[in-house]
């Protein structure tokens, strides 16, 4: 699977109406909509704010006024079409007095998509299980060097009244079965699933 490294956006005219294509990585529903609402705050006088979004939790489209069909579908089949996942599009449009059409709607819209597509830097990503290790301050070296011993990679870390590891195997090791020899005093327990770059 695919998804962009980092935030993106480009710009195309069509009969001087202008189209803005913002491409966001993102992982989830909720992350998405929180975007587009920034979006549509950042551009409160746009005569459209159209969406596309592929993530863990789901997908969906929205047209924002424009003729069924015309704006989100289109945008949905560029993100599927380019085999991209955990991505947000939103296409932002200025009108320039001159109807486009249905069919002239439909190609702007992709054509915004697919150039924000081109310009962006492509990652492979694949679906890992996150396991969050939980451990003693003075456990520190030892949590290092187990991490270190088996291949794992450490995607986050929490110091509070305990520190807290989130890591995934990228070999599938049984990452619960490593820990289990601390009898309790490390442990391993599964997290959630997360799509991570490939390696």
């Amino acid at each position: 699977m695919k998804t962009i490294k980092e935030p993106i956006q480009s710009e195309i005219n069509v009969k001087k109406s202008q189209f803005i294509c913002s491409l966001f990585p993102t992982r989830t529903k909720a992350e998405s909509k929180k975007i587009i609402q920034e979006i549509n705050r950042q551009y409160s006088d746009a005569t459209h704010n159209c969406t596309a979004y592929i993530v863990s939790d789901g997908e969906g489209f929205d047209d924002d006024g424009e003729p069924g069909g015309t704006a989100g579908k289109p945008m949905i089949n560029v993100l599927r079409k380019n085999e991209l996942h955990n991505v947000t599009a939103i296409v932002t449009r200025y009108f320039g007095g001159i109807k486009l059409g249905a069919g002239g709607l439909v190609r702007a819209y992709s054509k915004s998509v697919m150039d924000a597509v081109g310009n962006a830097e492509i990652l492979e990503i694949e679906e890992y299980e996150v396991f969050t290790i939980t451990f003693e301050y003075s456990d520190i070296k030892t949590a290092d060097s187990e991490v270190r011993n088996n291949n794992l990679d450490v995607i986050d870390k929490v110091y509070s009244d305990k520190v807290s590891y989130d890591v995934v195997s990228r070999d599938s090791r049984d990452i619960v079965k490593i820990f289990e020899k601390y009898s309790g005093k490390m442990k391993a327990v599964f997290k959630n699933k997360q799509f991570l770059e490939k390696k």
